[in-house]
């Protein structure tokens, strides 16, 4: 016990230092960004470009930085659901007997994890999203959409003018990403010891309920640690697209920006805004580790 104790006083000890220093280095900065380059705060500015009285309706309303909080929120979460699909298909395909599998999920991996992601936004978005979607008449198609169609596709995905870009978006963001995911995926697989295998097919298990019943369940628990960093990281690559005009969290504060020039103040209120979306996503996935962990005792 009394070892215990010393560990836990240790890491409190440990933790006020810490946490002492990063305020103190906050201060310094704040100190040199007021005195030492005679920069004035003005905080007022951001709260009017957070939400907006709505006169009309007489009723408050979000503004714009909320507004692409909530784009980046639905952009995140598209890409999130796409690039888990993806990785986990190419990760099993890396894992396979078969050379023509493993040939597929790595040609996959090694070619978008070599390609930056600035440069996949713009092949993505003007020679394969925004030819194909216009030959299929896809654009047209969500344009012409009104009334409740149309509402229900700016909740859930983005308005229709917007929605070529918006797509152009997620699947570049899932496909950068979900190379990463296929990589941890194939290690949890492969993880498994071989005697899972050969257990569950001397039960006379096929190759698909080994990896639904056996394999996949077992590298879930081994995989989500890294797995929900590279959810934090789709999170983060998400303000790539603000490249071609998506108006989400980093497009609109740059648009804040050029109107109030409040450089520092809008950075900062972004950064938070981004650490809130990504600390949710780091509990959830820790509450689901946790739940998994107790689940298997």
């Amino acid at each position: 016990m009394t070892g215990v104790y010393l560990i836990r006083k240790s890491s409190t000890v440990l933790d006020i230092a810490v946490t002492s220093v990063i305020l103190l280095f906050i201060g310094y900065i704040t100190y040199r960004l007021s005195v030492g380059l005679n920069y004035r705060w003005d905080w007022g500015v951001i709260p009017n470009y957070l939400f907006r009285w709505d006169g009309e309706n007489e009723r408050w309303v979000s503004n714009i930085l909320i507004d692409g909080f909530l784009t980046t929120i639905r952009l995140s979460l598209w890409a999130i659901f796409f690039a888990t699909i993806i990785g986990v298909l190419m990760g099993i395909l890396r894992t396979r007997k078969r050379l023509l599998y493993r040939m597929i999920g790595r040609s996959y991996v090694e070619l978008i994890r070599n390609i930056p992601p600035l440069v996949l936004v713009f092949i993505f978005y003007f020679f394969v999203s925004d030819q194909l979607m216009l030959s299929l008449g896809v654009d047209e198609f969500v344009r012409s959409r009104t009334g409740l169609t149309a509402q229900w596709l700016s909740v859930t995905v983005a308005s229709p003018e917007l929605f070529t870009a918006f797509v152009s978006g997620v699947f570049t963001v899932a496909l950068f990403q979900g190379a990463y995911i296929a990589e941890i995926v194939r290690a949890g697989i492969q993880s498994i010891d071989n005697e899972q295998w050969e257990a569950s097919a001397a039960l006379g298990l096929r190759w698909l309920q080994q990896m639904r019943f056996i394999v996949l369940p077992q590298a879930t628990r081994r995989v989500l640690p890294p797995l929900a960093n590279e959810f934090i990281n789709t999170i983060k690559y998400s303000s790539i697209v603000s490249i071609i005009s998506i108006q989400e969290l980093t497009f609109q504060g740059m648009q804040v920006m050029t109107s109030t020039q409040r450089t520092n103040e809008v950075w900062l209120t972004i950064s938070f805004m981004y650490f809130v979306l990504c600390f949710a996503v780091s509990l959830i996935a820790r509450r689901l580790e946790i739940s998994l962990a107790e689940a298997s005792l």
